[in-house]
């Protein structure tokens, strides 16, 4: 009996574009009260969208609003600016 190789679940990086392993992004999430923040965890329940953890990776999507786009909000800057201090902190 063959063993099914377990499928690792992958999710595409809005800043670089690039699939990845889930657990290798860090995710942004929007509540459903509707506030953005990251999820290092992954478990905070709402809309998600991924990123590398890298701030040129953010600063990319920030530029392109790839991350309002993909949480269907508007991100206010000081919710970015946090998100890159948090980042650069890991």
């Amino acid at each position: 009996m063959e063993h099914k190789k377990k499928k690792i679940p992958e999710r595409q990086c809005l800043g670089c574009n690039e699939h990845k392993p889930k657990s290798q992004l860090l995710r942004v999430v929007r509540t459903p009260d509707g506030s953005v923040s990251l999820d290092f965890k992954g478990k905070v329940s709402g809309r998600g969208a991924y990123i590398c953890h890298d701030v040129e990776c953010l600063k990319k999507a920030r530029r392109a609003k790839r991350i309002e786009r993909n949480l269907e909000c508007e991100i206010p800057d000081a919710v970015y600016d946090e998100m890159e201090r948090e980042l650069n902190e890991k």
